[in-house]
C-alpha cells in the first residue's frame, strides 16, 4: 500500500496529477492534498475524482493510471 496525493493546481492540460509517496514531482507540488493510503493507483484516482474529476496518474510515479 502506498500513500497518494493530488495536486490541487491543474496542469496545462487541465488535469490534476496524482502522485504517490517517493515521486520526485511530488516534492515540486505546491500544497499537495493527501488522499490516503491505497492498494493501487486506480483506487487513489477514484478518490481524487470525487473532488477533481480530471484527476489522472502522474506518468512518472503512477504510470499504470496515467490517462485512464
Amino acid at each position: 500500500m502506498a500513500r497518494y496525493y493530488v495536486n490541487p493546481n491543474a496542469q496545462g492540460d487541465g488535469t490534476h496529477a496524482v502522485h504517490k509517496t517517493g515521486c520526485t514531482w511530488l516534492r515540486r507540488t505546491k500544497d499537495p492534498e493527501y488522499l490516503g493510503t491505497f492498494p493501487t493507483c486506480k483506487s487513489a484516482i477514484k478518490e481524487a475524482r470525487k473532488v477533481y474529476p480530471t484527476a489522472n496518474g502522474r506518468h512518472y510515479c503512477s504510470n499504470d493510471c496515467h490517462s485512464i
